[in-house]
C-alpha cells in the first residue's frame, strides 16, 4: 500500500540503523497453492529511516490521546516523548489536553509542554495525562490551530473514530499545502482494529476481567445454585470477554457479539443453563456489550459522540430474563450481576503492553520524521507496518467463529455447540 510521502527527506538520521521503503510485509503468510485468490495486500516495515523530511531542531510535535481509557495509554506519551527529545532531539513537543476538543484553541485548554521531568512516571498510571474525550472537533480550525503553533507532526492515538478524525487533519493540511505529518497509533481494548494482530491494552484487560471472572466464579460456588453473570466490554467483537474465558477457565457460557444465539428452546441458552444448574448447582456466564443485539426490539440506533452505535444492555436484560425463567421453571437461584465495565481498561499497562506500546510509539516517530502521513502504525506477523488511514479505517477486524481462539472458547466451557 502507497503511503504519502510530505517531499524529498533531506537531513541525516541520527539513529544508527534504517529500514528501505522497499521492505514489504503481506497480509497473508499462509499460502495456499489451490487458491485463485489474487495477490494480497502488501504494506511498508516500519521503523527508522536513513534521511529525515523534518530537520529536528526546528521541528515541533503535537500529541493527542483521544476516545476511551486503555492501559498504556500514558506510556505511549511518554515514549514518543523520549523518542522524539532523546533519539532525535527535537525543538518541542506538546500535549494536546482533552482529546480533540483540545485542538480547539477557544474550547480547549492550553497544551501542555512536555518535558523530561513531566513524562518520568507516568507510565505507572492508569488513564491518560492529556486527558480525553470523544466527539469530533472543526478541523479548519484544528488544522488552523496547528500551524498557528507551527506544529509539523501530530500523533493521533485512539480508536477508529479518533483515527478516522486523523484522516481529516490529513486531508485538510493537504488540501492547504501545509506540510503536516499525521500518524496514529492504534488503541482499544477490544483489538477489532484491523491489520493489528494486537492492540495495546488488550492483554492488560484480559488479566483484569479474568480476575473479575475468578471471583465471580467464587460467588457461584458459594451458595446453591448460584449464577454468576459477567458483562465485558466488547462493541463488535468478544475477544476480551473470549480471551478472559480461556484465561480464567471457569467460565461455563461465553457469549459473544459474533455468535448469534437463542434464549428459548430445548436447544436455546435458558434451556442449557438449567441443565448446567441441575447438574452442578452454580454456574458462570460471561456475555460481551454487543452481543445478543437481535434479541431487542428494532428501534432507533443511538450512537455516542465518536460515532459508534449504543449497545442495549444485555447484561441487565439477560440477568432478569433468567431470573423469570428460573421462577417459572420453579427452581430457586441466585443471581450474581457483575458489571466491570470500565474497570478493567483504567488501570496501568502490564509488562506485555508496555513493551508493545513503546514499540507502537517508536515506529510512529519513525514514520514521521522521514514525513510520512496519512497512516497509523499496524502490527502483524510480529512486525511493525504502515497503513493508510482510510484504509484501515474502512475494515472491521471480528472473531471468526471458526478460529483457533473461539474454538479454545468453547473447550475451555465446554460450549462445544452454539445455543440455536
Amino acid at each position: 500500500m502507497n503511503i504519502t510521502v510530505l517531499g524529498e527527506a533531506k537531513f541525516e538520521s541520527p539513529i544508527g540503523h534504517s529500514v528501505s521503503d522497499s521492505l514489504l510485509i503481506p497480509e497473508n503468510i499462509v499460502i495456499d497453492p489451490a487458491s485463485t485468490a489474487k495477490d494480497d495486500l502488501k504494506f511498508e516495515l516500519a521503523g527508522p529511516r536513513s534521511k529525515l523530511f523534518f530537520d529536528p531542531k526546528n521541528t515541533r510535535a503535537g500529541i493527542v490521546t483521544c476516545g476511551g481509557l486503555c492501559p498504556g495509554l500514558n506510556n505511549v506519551i511518554r515514549s514518543l516523548f523520549l523518542e522524539l527529545h532523546h533519539a532525535y532531539g527535537v525543538k518541542q513537543v506538546i500535549g494536546f489536553r482533552g482529546g480533540y476538543q483540545g485542538l480547539d484553541p477557544v474550547n480547549g485548554k492550553e497544551p501542555v509542554v512536555l518535558t523530561p521531568k513531566f513524562v518520568h512516571s507516568i507510565h505507572k498510571e492508569g488513564g491518560t495525562v492529556l486527558g480525553t474525550s470523544r466527539g469530533p472537533v472543526d478541523i479548519r480550525i484544528a488544522v488552523d490551530n496547528l500551524i498557528q503553533r507551527e506544529v509539523n507532526m501530530i500523533f493521533t492515538v485512539g480508536g477508529d473514530g479518533t483515527q478516522r478524525g486523523g484522516n481529516e487533519l490529513f486531508q485538510e493540511a493537504k488540501k492547504r499545502g501545509y506540510p503536516l505529518a499525521v500518524v496514529g497509533v492504534p488503541k482499544t481494548i477490544d483489538n477489532d482494529v484491523a491489520f493489528v494482530t494486537r492492540t495495546f491494552g488488550y492483554m492488560t484487560a484480559v488479566s483484569e476481567a479474568s480476575k473479575v471472572l475468578s471471583n465471580a466464579h467464587n460467588e457461584a460456588i458459594s451458595v446453591e445454585n448460584g449464577i454468576a453473570l459477567v458483562k465485558l466490554m466488547g462493541r463488535n467483537a468478544g475477544f476480551v470477554a473470549a480471551g478472559a474465558t480461556i484465561a480464567c477457565q471457569d467460565v461455563n457460557f461465553a457469549l459473544l457479539p459474533e455468535v448469534a444465539f437463542k434464549l428459548e428452546g430445548p436447544n436455546g441458552f435458558l434451556a442449557a443453563l438449567k441443565k448446567r444448574v441441575l447438574e452442578r448447582s452454580h454456574a458462570l456466564v460471561v456475555v460481551a456489550e454487543g452481543a445478543g443485539q437481535d434479541l431487542f426490539t428494532a428501534d432507533e440506533m443511538k450512537k455516542d459522540d465518536s460515532g459508534n452505535i449504543k449497545a442495549k444492555d444485555i447484561g441487565v436484560f439477560l440477568r432478569d430474563t433468567i431470573g423469570k425463567y428460573f421462577k417459572n421453571e420453579n427452581i430457586p437461584v441466585v443471581i450474581r450481576y457483575i458489571d466491570p465495565s470500565y474497570i478493567v481498561r483504567s488501570s496501568a499497562a502490564n509488562s506485555e503492553d508496555a513493551i508493545l506500546c513503546d514499540m507502537f510509539a517508536r515506529n510512529a516517530v519513525h514514520a514521521a520524521m522521514a514525513g510520512k502521513t496519512g497512516l497509523v502504525i499496524g502490527y502483524m506477523h510480529d512486525r511493525f507496518i504502515h497503513v493508510p488511514i482510510d484504509l484501515l479505517t474502512s475494515r472491521k477486524k471480528s472473531m471468526d467463529p471458526l478460529s483457533f481462539q473461539w474454538k479454545a472458547v468453547q473447550a475451555s466451557t465446554g460450549q462445544v455447540a452454539q445455543f440455536k
